[in-house]
């Protein structure tokens, strides 16, 4: 089975792909830039009054009010080293910086996602201090609600994201907010991906507004703004694949699905949103996602294992980009690179 799998993904490197998937083209050439949709013409929106703060109810939504909120298997779940990803506002760098290695390994067991700034949840039960949620913007066999898990209450809010003209979207690793003032001193990062109405500009910034109300500022650069409705980025097999690689060197982290760290399925689930695509949260799952193929193209998901375990994006040229593991990176490779080619288990395609 082991040479069959190797021959599988040798021969053409075209590649040839078995059957991981259920039921997406292109060429490898480097990624043109997506072009940001034109400003609107009418003039720049007034802030949105801050929100009436209201309870969190059992069955009803709730909202990530932090730049991170880490889903855990059960509310014994954190350790005393994870203080900081259950704090407001989560102080996610704080947080890795003080993991272990080892700590960072158990991980896997205790948290399974994580939603980002202003994604909603939804609320399936309430006890002390702890929201039991699903995500609906994480498909999963698990649940037909989104992926299963809890929350610190202090992290949801009930009061959904303004609704504005337009949008930013973070299109780095990590981007800083600042208070609503010239010059102001940064407060804290939030991740790639984070969707944030725009309420006005300011030189070099744009002005957004946070699930609690406030009004801070985020550098022009680390943004592209688009209509609510419009994904950030227009979907194509160069563009999937430009915004994986710029996740390169960023370590990798169970459970990650942020600009602070990425587990495999994070990376391409992440990736995929910011071009409107919602796949499956997890490795297994998103192998029944799209059209199974016998040549690979770039965007492609190549499937590894069985049962499958891991996840990578194909980037053209016989090369992958995927994250491996605790105490590793996100990383280009060749898809020939030992254990992958003896574990690959075939591929799927999400761009038609």
């Amino acid at each position: 089975m082991r040479t069959r799998r190797a021959t599988l993904v040798a021969a053409a490197l075209g590649v040839v792909v078995a059957t991981a998937c259920g039921g997406g083209s292109g060429t490898a050439s480097e990624p043109a830039p997506v072009r940001e949709a034109p400003a609107p013409r009418t003039s720049t929106p007034a802030a949105p009054a801050p929100p009436t703060r209201g309870p969190l109810r059992a069955h009803h939504p709730a909202w990530a009010a932090v730049s991170v909120a880490t889903v855990w298997r059960s509310p014994a779940a954190p350790r005393a080293v994870d203080a900081p990803a259950l704090a407001r506002p989560a102080q996610i760098q704080q947080w890795l910086q003080a993991m272990t290695l080892d700590e960072r390994r158990a991980l896997n067991g205790r948290a399974d996602t994580q939603v980002l700034l202003g994604d909603r949840v939804d609320v399936v039960r309430l006890r002390p201090g702890w929201a039991r949620v699903t995500v609906p913007g994480q498909p999963t066999p698990l649940d037909a609600g989104g992926y299963p898990g809890w929350v610190p209450r202090r992290q949801l809010t009930a009061v959904p994201p303004a609704q504005t003209p337009r949008v930013a979207t973070v299109t780095v690793g990590t981007a800083w907010l600042r208070a609503d003032a010239p010059s102001a001193r940064p407060l804290w990062r939030v991740g790639f991906g984070t969707d944030l109405p725009v309420v006005g500009r300011a030189p070099g910034s744009v002005r957004v507004v946070l699930p609690t109300g406030a009004v801070r500022r985020v550098a022009r650069t680390a943004v592209v703004l688009h209509q609510p409705d419009e994904p950030a980025f227009a979907p194509s097999r160069a563009s999937v694949v430009a915004r994986a690689r710029s996740f390169v060197g960023l370590a990798y982290l169970w459970a990650g699905t942020s600009g602070f760290g990425l587990d495999c399925s994070g990376l391409t689930w992440l990736t995929y949103r910011a071009h409107g695509i919602r796949l499956p949260r997890d490795a297994s799952a998103q192998a029944t996602f799209g059209r199974a193929v016998t040549r690979l193209r770039p965007g492609d998901l190549m499937f590894f294992g069985d049962p499958v375990h891991h996840v990578a994006m194909y980037a053209g040229h016989g090369r992958m980009v995927h994250a491996p593991g605790t105490g590793q990176s996100v990383q280009v490779v060749p898809v020939s690179t030992p254990p992958y080619a003896h574990e690959y288990a075939g591929a799927c395609r999400v761009l038609h």
